[in-house]
């Protein structure tokens, strides 16, 4: 059996931050705030993995008002959401990913994403796709204010 989920995550983003996505520090002058590193393209792949597999969301399995997932890196929840599909008897098919931002341009940075993420999911780089959009300056995200990501993923059973 194949099970699909749809994952989406959104964050702030403000001066003097780090900015993490996909796994990989991108050099900018903003970076996105929440609890976690706020790896919104991490964040969206785990809510679509856990909803594939029928086990929630992130919120559910990594709260941000536990003192355990303050300031953790993303890769480690990615890891342990890993493990909790694994042990459900799924395997990834494949992962399919669009990033919502104005700036930075990151498709020099999309090939490092996808082999970092692959290694954390130890899956195949072919499995894993990444797409960039900006909001064309409407919104929040047109404003630079925040971005967003979406991920969809397709399980098979192991």
């Amino acid at each position: 059996m194949s099970r699909i989920g749809l994952g989406f995550d959104t964050h702030k983003l403000e001066v003097n931050r780090d900015f993490w996505l996909g796994g990989i520090q991108i050099p900018y002058d903003k970076g996105a705030t929440g609890h976690s590193d706020a790896d919104v393209l991490i964040h969206a792949i785990c809510d679509a993995l856990l909803g594939a597999a029928g086990l929630g969301d992130i919120g559910t399995h990594f709260p941000d008002t536990s003192s355990e997932f303050k300031d953790i890196d993303s890769k480690v929840l990615l890891k342990r959401t890993l493990n909790l599909i694994t042990e459900k008897g799924y395997t990834i098919g494949n992962l399919d990913t669009t990033i919502v931002l104005q700036n930075p341009k990151i498709s020099s940075y999309m090939p490092e994403m996808i082999k970092t993420l692959a290694e954390v999911l130890k899956t195949d780089e072919s499995r894993i796709s990444i797409k960039a959009k900006t909001s064309e300056k409407l919104g929040f995200i047109g404003r630079e204010e925040g971005l967003s990501a979406y991920a969809i993923v397709l399980l098979q059973e192991s």
